[in-house]
């Protein structure tokens, strides 16, 4: 962890006054001033500010269910943002892991721990995520089948050069499917059923991984330690 952040997530001090204290020489590391606040800090270093001795609050690990015109941002935007209904000490310490659209609902991670979100956005974790598409037009049990065949093998999207990782696809009524995807571009799902002759009308997602959506629309609780653990397994 960067010692900025180590001294912010151990006292009251504000990024910018925390650099400010580390520049100034009152932060030290296994007893040596330290004054790069991009120093690195591992758990077993000795950190003091002047002569009081740090420790960095516990990570926190958040599950929220987004609300659609909400952003996945820390600020407001065109939309406002959805750490508005998260009421926590330090909201802007945190940050998502894997973001939705402003219009997509559902199952959305946040988090203070840098390493633990990278478990679960980095494509060659192999994380899946499962959305509930809404589709504008109809698709027999035929065409499922056949659209299904083409996202396992991987399908080329418009200004991608290599295919989409294997996605699986399961019908669950004419205009309703599910995706399971392991990988996130930029309006992946969206852009996936548009290269097969669909469009997206809604698009809510109910997974990460082994943890599923279990909370209403714009509530928010902390993951229990088997859930955070479960993004650390193989898979």
């Amino acid at each position: 962890m960067r010692l900025d952040k180590f001294v912010c997530k151990s006292t009251e001090l504000s990024k910018e006054q925390a650099i400010r204290a580390i520049h100034r020489g009152e932060l030290s590391v296994n007893n040596e001033v330290v004054l790069n606040e991009a120093h690195q800090v591992h758990e077993n270093n000795l950190v003091k500010l002047l002569d009081e001795t740090l420790k960095a609050r516990a990570f926190r690990y958040i599950m929220m269910h987004k609300p659609a015109a909400t952003v996945c941002s820390n600020i407001d935007e065109v939309y406002p943002s959805l750490f508005n209904g998260l009421q926590i000490e330090k909201p802007s310490e945190l940050h998502i892991a894997g973001r939705l659209d402003a219009d997509t609902t559902g199952l959305v991670l946040i988090t203070d721990d840098g390493r633990w979100s990278f478990d679960i956005t980095r494509p060659e974790k192999k994380c899946h995520k499962v959305y509930r598409v809404t589709l504008s037009r109809a698709l027999s049990e035929h065409q499922a089948a056949q659209i299904a065949e083409q996202f396992a093998q991987g399908i080329l999207l418009q200004g991608e050069s290599q295919l989409t990782q294997p996605a699986r696809l399961q019908r669950v009524t004419q205009q309703q499917v599910l995706l399971t995807l392991t990988e996130g571009k930029f309006h992946q799902v969206k852009r996936m059923f548009a290269a097969v002759g669909n469009r997206v009308i809604g698009l809510h997602r109910e997974q990460i991984g082994d943890v599923r959506l279990d909370i209403d629309v714009g509530q928010w609780r902390y993951l229990s330690q088997d859930e955070v653990a479960s993004f650390g397994r193989n898979r």
